[in-house]
């Protein structure tokens, strides 16, 4: 669609691909354009070059990190169970999952044969749900923050630690207490 200024007072827009219809335009000296459009390029600049989370000039988190697979679970009496099945990702050590229950988020890894860890999914830094999980690394996926298993920050913004939630495992029923 090309567009033609015409000269004249006050400045007129017209579109020949629609019958030549004018939009008034307020008149602007070529002074006030050049500083307006000086002002919208340096703005630009600006919001590209914001450090990102984490430190450095944008954002360093990949966003090819996994997604955490999310599990349903059951809430009652202070407490969420859910059952590990040879199909979980909880199934083998190293695993881990988005657990999901009416009493919240968590995110669980099996940390050993009997063994599992359960942290608040909501991180510390913005409180986003984080649902990544790459080299037994939990990472949010809004601003990159990444937290180890135990709950831990190994790379901001985030400043605080995952809240952690005791765990027992018995007769392949997990049950996290809240």
């Amino acid at each position: 669609m090309a567009l033609r200024v015409l000269v004249g007072t006050p400045s007129v827009l017209a579109n020949p691909a629609k019958g030549g219809s004018r939009v008034k335009l307020p008149r602007q000296t070529r002074r006030e354009f050049c500083a307006q459009a000086c002002q919208a390029v340096a703005l630009a600049a600006v919001g590209g070059s914001l450090p990102g989370c984490g430190g450095g000039g944008g954002l360093t988190f990949s966003s090819t990190v996994p997604a955490l697979m999310v599990v349903a679970a059951t809430a009652a009496s202070g407490a969420i169970t859910l059952q590990i099945d040879a199909g979980s990702p909880l199934a083998s050590v190293g695993g881990a999952a988005l657990v999901d229950s009416s009493r919240g988020r968590f995110l669980v890894s099996r940390t050993g044969q009997d063994t599992f860890a359960a942290l608040t999914a909501k991180c510390t830094h913005q409180g986003c749900t984080v649902t990544g999980f790459e080299n037994q690394t939990f990472v949010c996926p809004c601003h990159g923050s990444r937290f180890d298993t135990g709950g831990r920050v190994t790379n901001g913004p985030a400043s605080r630690a995952l809240e952690p939630f005791p765990t027992r495992f018995a007769n392949n029923v997990l049950t996290i207490t809240t």
